[in-house]
């Protein structure tokens, strides 16, 4: 059902988003205790302030209301996805690159399950990705397929 409620919410939502230039960069339809929430991460370059998030909301929630797609109660959350949003997509990889990225694998590559360094190229489903150990540079090749999570990381 989850999935179903998700894919609706986002057929609701493409057209509000497109008439205001923003993107989707996630939809999650989740319960926690006894609530369930419909929290939806929105996007645009500069990045996006509350008064669109308050906008988005109102509109999507009257698609919603008459649709109906979700019968039991629920709280939605429009917002954005935060400076270490998620990268769902090739585009969204690809956009990234020069970015400071951390990458959770399914399985380890080189000994090790997770990378956090510079996305340096993305390349036939292939990322390059330069980081450090210690005080030595390193570069590796992780293929596209192997990349359980990614998402933009920040550095201070």
């Amino acid at each position: 059902m989850s999935s179903k409620v998700i894919q609706t919410t986002e057929e609701l939502l493409n057209p509000i988003l497109a008439e205001n230039d923003l993107e989707l960069v996630d939809i999650e339809y989740v319960k926690e205790g006894k609530n369930w929430f419909l929290r939806v991460y929105i996007d645009k370059p500069g990045g996006i302030d509350i008064t669109e998030c308050g906008m988005v909301s109102e509109q999507l929630s009257e698609k919603l209301d008459a649709n109906d797609p979700i019968k039991e109660a629920y709280f939605l959350e429009v917002s954005s996805p935060g400076a270490e949003r998620p990268l769902k997509t090739k585009e969204d990889i690809a956009k990234s690159i020069t970015k400071n990225v951390f990458i959770k694998l399914y399985e380890p590559l080189e000994g090790e399950k997770s990378y956090e360094g510079v996305l340096k190229a993305f390349e036939n489903d292939v990322l390059t990705i330069e980081y450090k150990v210690k005080t030595r540079e390193k570069t590796i090749e992780i293929p596209y397929e192997k990349i359980a999570k990614i998402r933009l990381a920040v550095t201070f």
